[in-house]
C-alpha cells in the first residue's frame, strides 16, 4: 500500500528546490538543490509530510473496507450464532494491518 501520495512528495520537492522526482523500490529520490546526484527523500521529510496530510485515499479505503467487514462479521456472528464470520473478519483486517506496514 502506498503510504503517501506522489503529489505531496511532489509539492515538498518543489516547495524545498529538489527535483526529478522518481520512485524506486517504494523509495523515493529527488535531485537536492544544487546536486548532481539523487538522494532519497529524507525520512524525516515523509514523517512530517504523513502527519501533515494524513491517511492517502488507498488507505482511506482499504480502512473504510476493514470496519466495514467487521461490522458485518459482527451481525452475521451475533444472527448466525457462528463465530466464523468474525474469524474471516480477523483474518482480512490482519492483511490490511500488514499491507500497511514499510516492509
Amino acid at each position: 500500500m502506498n503510504k503517501y501520495c506522489i503529489d505531496w512528495i511532489q509539492e515538498w520537492c518543489h516547495e524545498n528546490g529538489w527535483t526529478d522526482l522518481f520512485v524506486e523500490r517504494r523509495e523515493y529520490w529527488a535531485f537536492p538543490p544544487h546536486a548532481v546526484m539523487p538522494m532519497p527523500i529524507p525520512a524525516d521529510a515523509l514523517h512530517t509530510i504523513k502527519l501533515e496530510k494524513g491517511l492517502s485515499v488507498p488507505e482511506k479505503i482499504w480502512f473504510s473496507a476493514a470496519w466495514v467487514s467487521a461490522l458485518v462479521a459482527a451481525l452475521l456472528s451475533y444472527s448466525l450464532e457462528c463465530p466464523m464470520p468474525l474469524i474471516a473478519a480477523f483474518a482480512f483486517c490482519a492483511l490490511v494491518v500488514a499491507r500497511t506496514e514499510e516492509d
